[in-house]
Order: C-alpha cells, then sequence, then structure tokens
C-alpha cells in the first residue's frame, strides 16, 4: 500500500527527536508504545515484516520479493533527515507496528506505509499510528494524503474510511486510489469533524482501559496488615463489608486469613491473577510490588501510599510498560456502591445514586461522598485520583457518560494535564448531564510583579472561570454551593429561563430572596394580570400579589398550595422559591411537596437545620430540593439557569479569518528566538508587523531619533499627534511618564520631544509619533500563555483605568464568535460601549474581530508569551490599537488532541 502526502513549499521540520515516546489505548484498553524509528530497531523491523503472512506482505509490498523485509528496515530505520520519518508501535515490548513517510521529487509529496503482523489485526493499531501521522503532518504543514491500494485490502481501506479525515476516491483496474485533505486551523469543519472522530475512539478505548478499574470481577489487597488500624487493614475491610460480589484476596507474608481472605505471600501466590489490586504498602516497596503486579498480570492498580519522590516515575513506566491503569498515588480509593466495591479507607460507605464523584483530594472526597449520601442524591461511582498519574477527571467524565447510572457529574480537580482535552471532554459530556465543580486555587499570589496588564489579569481564577465558562462546567466556589447546586440539579427539570417568582409567608424573607435571586443573575417574574386576579381572589386580606408574593402570615396550607400551582402555571416564569416559616397556623411544608408544577420549585424553610435537604414530593416519586436560606437557594437556581442557556445556545465554532499570514508570523517569530533564544519583548517595528500579519489594526507610527525628525514626522501624519518614548526596560509608558498626548503646533511637539529625552536620556531608543485618535472608550486586549492552559485572550478596560478598576474578562484560546460576544458583554462597563446615556455606541464588532484576530495569533504562535493591546480605542467607526507590546518565549509546539497517555 501506498500514501503519498502533499507539501506547501517553505523548509521542512525537523524529524521527531530519538527516544521520544508516547503511550496510548488500543481498542480494546490494551496500551501501546509508539516512538520514532532508530536505526538499533532495523532487526525488529526486518523480522516483523519477514513474519508477515504471504497475503498480509503482497497487501504491503504489492510483491511477495523475499528481499522486501530487508530493504523496508533499512530504509525506516536509516539515520533520521527532514525528508524521512518513520514511527514504530510497541506492544508488550513486541513491535505491533510501522507506518512512514518519504518525501519524493520537488519535496511536495511523501510516500507513507503501513504495516501491522497479522495476529494483531483489529486492535486499532493502524488506526492509532495514523493519527499521529496525521498530527506530525500537520505540524510539517503537509496539506493532504493521496493512498494507492490494492482493492482487495479491506483493512487498510477501513482504517482510512473510519478515520474521520474527508476523502475522495477512484478505481484503476484493481487499485483504489484515495485523497485525504488533512484538516487546517480551528476554523477548518474538517478539523473538528476529525477531532470528534479521535475523540470517539479514545472514549471507547478508554473505557474498555477502565472495566478492569470500576467492574473488577477480582481484587487483591496488598499490604492489608493483621493490624486493624492499617490503611490496608481498613480497605479489605471496607471491601468485603460492603458485598462486593467478585473473588477478594489479600496479601501478606505473615497472615493466612485476615477478614476472612485467604491470603498469600505474593501476587504470584494467588490461586488466580487478580484485575485489580489496591496497593498500601511503604513508599519503598511500591516499584517493587507494581512491577510483581505487572508481570502476574494484573490489569488495574490503585496505589495509596503518598510520598513516592522520584520512585514515582519508575511507578509510571512499569504501569505503562505492562499495560495498567493506575489510580493515585497519594490517593483515598475508589467506590462504586452499586456493586458493592468500597475499595477505599473511608470511614462510612456512599448510598448507591445518580452522582459521579472525582477528587483529587481525600478529604474533599470524603466531605462530599457523606453529603451527597446525606441528601439522598447518591454516588454511582467514585475515584479519588490524588497525584493523578493516569487515571483522570478526563477518564472519569467518559466513564460517566456511558454507564447509564450517572446523571451528575461532580469534580474536584486541583490540575489540569491536558486543560483543552478536558475542556472539549466536559463540553461533550455535559451536553448529556450538568457538570459540577468547586474552584481552588483561587489566589492570586504572584501575580503583581507580572510584566504586562494582561499578565496581571491572568490570575488562577480568571484562568479556572474561563475554562470552566467555555466548557460548560458549573463552578461554584465552596463545597456547600456545590452541594446546593447539586441538590437541584439531581432532582428537578431544568428552568427554560432566568425568571424566577418567589411567593412567601413572610414579606421580609420575600425580599431577601428577592435580593439574593438578582444578585445570582436571576430576574423577577413579570405575573400576568390573570395570575394577580386569581391570586386576590385566593389569598388573605392584605396579600401583595406582584413581585415578590408576600402571602401574609395568615395564609392556610390549602391557599399557599394553590397559589404555588398558579404562579408555577404563569407563562412568564420560569422557576419559583418557595419560602416557608412554621406558624401557629401550620407548617407549609407539606403544601410545598405537594404542589403540582412542572417546572422547578425550590423550597425554602427557614427553620430548617440542614443547609440543604430533599423533600419527597406527594404527588410522584421526585423529590424537592429545600434550602435554610434564600441565598443559597438562588444560588443553586442561578448555576441551573445559566446552564441551561449554556446548553441551549447554537453551536459556534472558531471562525475562519481573511488575511490571515501564519507562516510569515511563524518564520518572524522563529528569527528573533533564533537571535535570543531566550526570548525577549519584541522591538516596536517586529510588532507592528507581527499584527499586520493577522491584520490587527495598529495607529500609524513613526519612530524618530530628533527633533526635527519628529517635527517632520508631524507634519506627515497631520492633525493632533503623540509622541511615546521607547526606552531600555520601559514597558508600562503612562506610569512612566514616556507619553505626551494632544500637540498641536510644532512648538508644542519640539517642547515634548525634549522633555522625553531630558527625562529619558541614554536610555531614550527612540520617540514614537503617532496620530491623536478621536475620543471614543479605550480598552484593553490582551493574551498571556498560561503554562498548563494555554493562551489566555483577556478583554477589559484600557489606558489608565486597567489596573485601577479591574473590569476584565477572559476566555481561552481559541475564540469562537460567541465566545467573543460573551467577553464584550460581561464588562460591568459595557454600558460604555453599548451606548451610554443617549452616546452613540461604539463598534463591538470591529472589538470582536480584534478579539477574534488576536485569539488566532495566541493560537498559531505559542511562542507568544504575552501580548498587550492598551489602548484599543473603540470608536462608532470601529477599533484600532493605540500601544503594543509582544513578548516571545521559546516553547514546544504540542498537539493537544493527539492520543496519547501521560
Amino acid at each position: 500500500m501506498h500514501v503519498e502526502a502533499q507539501r506547501p513549499a517553505g523548509p521542512p521540520a525537523s524529524a521527531p527527536r530519538a527516544g521520544e515516546s508516547v503511550y496510548a489505548l488500543l481498542a480494546d484498553g490494551g496500551t501501546v508504545e509508539i516512538r520514532a524509528a532508530e536505526q538499533d530497531d532495523a532487526e525488529a523491523v526486518r523480522q516483523m515484516h519477514a513474519a508477515l503472512s504471504p497475503g498480509n506482505l503482497y497487501l504491503r509490498f504489492f510483491s511477495l520479493s523475499p528481499h522486501s523485509a530487508q530493504r523496508e528496515a533499512q530504509r525506516v530505520c536509516r539515520a533520521p533527515d527532514a525528508r524521512h520519518g518513520a514511527l514504530l508501535a510497541w506492544l508488550d515490548g513486541r513491535l505491533a507496528g510501522v507506518a512512514s513517510y518519504e518525501l519524493a521529487g520537488d519535496a511536495r509529496t511523501a510516500e507513507i506505509a503501513f504495516a501491522v503482523p497479522d495476529d494483531l489485526h483489529h486492535r486499532g493499531i493502524g488506526t492509532l499510528l495514523l493519527e499521529h501521522l496525521v498530527s506530525l503532518a500537520r505540524r510539517r504543514g503537509l496539506t493532504a494524503f493521496t493512498a494507492t491500494t490494492l482493492a482487495e485490502n479491506a483493512a487498510m481501506l477501513r482504517v482510512f474510511s473510519d478515520a474521520g479525515l474527508p476523502v475522495r476516491r477512484s478505481v484503476d483496474g484493481g487499485e483504489v486510489q484515495l485523497t485525504f485533505p488533512l484538516p487546517g486551523d480551528d476554523s477548518d469543519l474538517a478539523l473538528e469533524t476529525y477531532l470528534d472522530a479521535v475523540a470517539s475512539r479514545e472514549s471507547r478505548a478508554g473505557v474498555a482501559s477502565l472495566q478492569h478499574l470500576l467492574r473488577p470481577r477480582s481484587v487483591a489487597v496488598i499490604g492489608a496488615g493483621r493490624d486493624r488500624s492499617s490503611v490496608g487493614r481498613a480497605i479489605l475491610h471496607n471491601i468485603v463489608a460492603g458485598g462486593f460480589g467478585g473473588l477478594v484476596y489479600a496479601v501478606n507474608l505473615h497472615a493466612h486469613r485476615i477478614e476472612g481472605v485467604p491470603c498469600a505471600a505474593s501476587v504470584a501466590d494467588l490461586p488466580e491473577v487478580p484485575e485489580l489490586a489496591v496497593i498500601a504498602v511503604p513508599a519503598a516497596a511500591v516499584a517493587r510490588v507494581a512491577a510483581d503486579c505487572g508481570t502476574a498480570g494484573v490489569r488495574a492498580l490503585i496505589v495509596i501510599t503518598s510520598g513516592l519522590g522520584t520512585a514515582g516515575a519508575d511507578l509510571l513506566a512499569i504501569c505503562r510498560r505492562h499495560g495498567m491503569r493506575l489510580v493515585g498515588p497519594n490517593c483515598l480509593g475508589i467506590m462504586v456502591p452499586g456493586t458493592g466495591l468500597n475499595a477505599t479507607f473511608a470511614a462510612h460507605p456512599a448510598a448507591p445514586g445518580a452522582a459521579g464523584l472525582a477528587v483529587q483530594s481525600g478529604g474533599v472526597g470524603i466531605a462530599l461522598l457523606e453529603q451527597l449520601s446525606r441528601l439522598g442524591v447518591g454516588v454511582s461511582s467514585f475515584a479519588s485520583i490524588g497525584d493523578k498519574y493516569d487515571v483522570s477527571s478526563n477518564d472519569l467524565l467518559t466513564w460517566w457518560e456511558q454507564d447509564e447510572a450517572t446523571r451528575l457529574a461532580v469534580l474536584y480537580v486541583e490540575s489540569f494535564g491536558n486543560p483543552r482535552k478536558f475542556a472539549r471532554t466536559a463540553r461533550r459530556v455535559g451536553r448529556r448531564m450538568p457538570v459540577l465543580t468547586v474552584i481552588g486555587g483561587r489566589s492570586s499570589a504572584g501575580q503583581s510583579a507580572a510584566a504586562s496588564h494582561t499578565a496581571a489579569a491572568a490570575t488562577p481564577l480568571v484562568t479556572q472561570e474561563a475554562l470552566f465558562g467555555q466548557a460548560g462546567i458549573i463552578a461554584t466556589r465552596s463545597l456547600g454551593e456545590l452541594i446546593d447546586a447539586a441538590a437541584l440539579l439531581a432532582c428537578q427539570p431544568l428552568p427554560a429561563g432566568p425568571r424566577v417568582a418567589v411567593l412567601s409567608n413572610a414579606g421580609g424573607a420575600g425580599v431577601l430572596a428577592a435580593d439574593a435571586a438578582q444578585d445570582s443573575g436571576l430576574t423577577m417574574a413579570g405575573l400576568s394580570p390573570d395570575t394577580r386576579r386569581r391570586l386576590r381572589a385566593l389569598l388573605p386580606a392584605g396579600a401583595a400579589v406582584g413581585g415578590p408574593i408576600d402571602t401574609t402570615a395568615a395564609v392556610t396550607s390549602p391557599a399557599f398550595q394553590t397559589a404555588l400551582e398558579i404562579v408555577a402555571a404563569d407563562d412568564g416564569v420560569d422557576a419559583v422559591l418557595a419560602l416557608a416559616v412554621p406558624t401557629a397556623l401550620g407548617d407549609l411544608t407539606a403544601a410545598i411537596s405537594a404542589a403540582a408544577t412542572g417546572k422547578p420549585v425550590l423550597a425554602v424553610l427557614l427553620d430548617q437545620s440542614e443547609s440543604a435537604r430533599l423533600l419527597p414530593r406527594a404527588t410522584s416519586d421526585d423529590r424537592l430540593p429545600a434550602y435554610a436560606y434564600p441565598e443559597a437557594a438562588a444560588r443553586a437556581l442561578g448555576h441551573a439557569a445559566r446552564y441551561r442557556a449554556w446548553r441551549d445556545r447554537p453551536g459556534s465554532r472558531v471562525p475562519a479569518l481573511s488575511g490571515v499570514r501564519t507562516p510569515d508570523a511563524r518564520q518572524l517569530t522563529a528569527a528573533f528566538l533564533s537571535a535570543s533564544p531566550a526570548g525577549g519583548w519584541l522591538p516596536a517595528s517586529q510588532v507592528a508587523e507581527l499584527l499586520a500579519c493577522y491584520e490587527i489594526p495598529l495607529a500609524a507610527t513613526v519612530r524618530v531619533a530628533s527633533e526635527e525628525e519628529a517635527l517632520q514626522a508631524a507634519a506627515r501624519l497631520g492633525g493632533r499627534i503623540v509622541l511615546k518614548a521607547e526606552a531600555a526596560g520601559l514597558i508600562h509608558k503612562s506610569e512612566a511618564g514616556a507619553v505626551k498626548l494632544d500637540l498641536a503646533t510644532p512648538e508644542e511637539i519640539a517642547g515634548g520631544y525634549r522633555d522625553l529625552a531630558a527625562r529619558f536620556g541614554r536610555d531614550l531608543r527612540r520617540v514614537l509619533v503617532q496620530p491623536m485618535l478621536a475620543s471614543g472608550v479605550e480598552t484593553l486586549v490582551g493574551v498571556v500563555q498560561e503554562p498548563v492552559f494555554g493562551p489566555l485572550v483577556v478583554f477589559g478596560l484600557g489606558g489608565v483605568s486597567t489596573d485601577v478598576l479591574g473590569d476584565r474578562s477572559a476566555r481561552l484560546a481559541p475564540l469562537t464568535r460567541a465566545d467573543a460576544g460573551d467577553m464584550i458583554a460581561d464588562l460591568r462597563a459595557a454600558p460604555l460601549l453599548l451606548g451610554h446615556r443617549g452616546a452613540r455606541a461604539a463598534d463591538t464588532g470591529a472589538l470582536a474581530d480584534i478579539l477574534l484576530r488576536v485569539s488566532r495569533l495566541a493560537d498559531d504562535l505559542p511562542e507568544v508569551a504575552e501580548l498587550d493591546l492598551n489602548p484599543v480605542i473603540a470608536r462608532p467607526d470601529g477599533a484600532c490599537a493605540v500601544d503594543a507590546r509582544v513578548r516571545l518565549s521559546a516553547t514546544e509546539h504540542r498537539d493537544p488532541f493527539l492520543r496519547r497517555l501521560r
């Protein structure tokens, strides 16, 4: 089988470095290693090809030459160069697949070849190698694959047809010719289609690999001591006491039975190989025990032990080599209440239920297990992922998406290995069920010394909020707030919108609830005249039927129930907060529970001791969330309304942008970093050139070195002008007195130049001369490359207001048009841009276009560590950056969507 790839003109990228390798999951959940071929691999490559069946050999080479295997080994394993690349797949120490390409002729085409041993077909090895070749090809600028294969090569044709790439076919005799355009940037619809196909394969493989962890048929606890106070003993006790239906074993050198479970001296001595092993031994012994498990054939590990230090790398390498999935180390364990599996040392088992739960902190996990069980929401499966060497929140989200038991996903994640893949996974899962989290690490410590306004704005809180908001994750600020939201989402329908009615038998409590609703982004529902008429006829004299509705304390239980049903039936109401305080006339709790509404109803029982609980409904099997305080109920409802709005919003794609010259931009940044490997701030002239590559508007600028040149430049520009000093180490010009505004006459211009020359002396490099732009709203557009999350785009008020008011919004690149619009609308000062008090509105479309172009620049160029456009003047007739700074830093390009394990 022969495949060609078309490549645009330009210098080819270097081949992958020797020795690099990644691990990925196969279709059946097995683990395969993929790395670049090396010269020492030649004999293994020869032997693999020589062992192919005659049929497989013929499909690969179109002949049965006895020399094919030797020639192929020499070709694949020769010294790497820019015209050649080869990838090998290794499974359990055996060469399981080869993929390679050769540039040919005018360096615009490449021939690609695949081979997989006969007995390893149908495990997804060829497909996985193709994905890695696609990633390599896109990184090196290839734009298409073409393939010529025999019509009878059904296996290879299936690999291509299932890849998710667009394909054009033609048949010539017994040969099939195929062309696969490779997806371009994030605006290319083909990329979205391809990534969906990759994600689907990754999901199926991930679920297959987690079967041994979350649905094991046998479990062994290694380190289960005779001492009842030991962690291993506690875990073994919980497994036995939980009623786990599979086989249970213990490994202990000094005991024959513990907790009624037979013991063996080692994993190898057990009567059968357990699917899952829980390791609770001293840190120094963990790697050895893990290796014993891998050799025996264990498929999944939970490592409770903490403090592994440098031995952690050995543990992960052992798991990868033997294809074992790993939870931990430094974790509480896992729990699947529905099957009785409680492989944790928690004091109490969780009740079975609807919430999937993944945490990094064992203590937080225990608290959430207790609260979800107390509420009656219950837990479908729980994993304390600890130091997260392998199994992560991505894996658990994928599992919950298909397990048919989970209706609510709850996360507490302190770190992100691959935020873009996490966001994509969470966004997909969030379309099916709510995903909740509590934001940790919100401190902005260390940000005050940032070199630019944008970097100063990129606090951990801002970055996490951007990630969660774009992924549709319900992000809360505390565990209590998370539990409150979970109580609503687990048992009530989502509100159709933000319009809430407040119904109370205590006027003051109703006012507090109305205030809380507004604080939570909800709006008070306007009741129809007919609804108000019916309420007046029903309720006692003195009742208020506007908003909030005060039934008075004299209301009877039946009247309160009927009033609740009348209000909920109003077309202008999306949800109801029903507040009640007990009086001598009766307790309204039963009335609230009995009401038939069809819309979300949240009870607020001001005499309630628990912060939140679920009330049984009198007329159905549903339950009703009841809160002790109106603020908690309003926050929960606000989260539900925003989640519904996110889920209902039509999908928005990253748009294609005209005039983008990415190759020129990459050439500019590469040249700068070649001359300055440590990175640094781009000279102003190169900043302008870089922005021009993305058609980001920048005010006309003339750089001068004398008073006379300044006068000449001002004359050419015409009108009022601005002078700005360009000096060594100068970042924030306004604060340093480096800006002279609104200069009109030659005398003012000359005087301004002399002032700057006197202030900065020998440090003055140039003076920038710009036209004084017409009045508008000063905004800031910036980017900071966050080491883990990638490029964060920041928008806010600019100029001297930037740091004083701190009015900003942020999103992670790449931005969609909806993201750009949301960033503008999110500002507290948005009315200034939309035409405040009769002023003409700014051109927000032009602002959104700048945000999209800056996002594209940041996504294309990860070496852009910081970018500041401040101010960007937004006027009715457009938007334009007045000042710009860009800092570059050497970085490694990495495909965030390539299928690989950590």
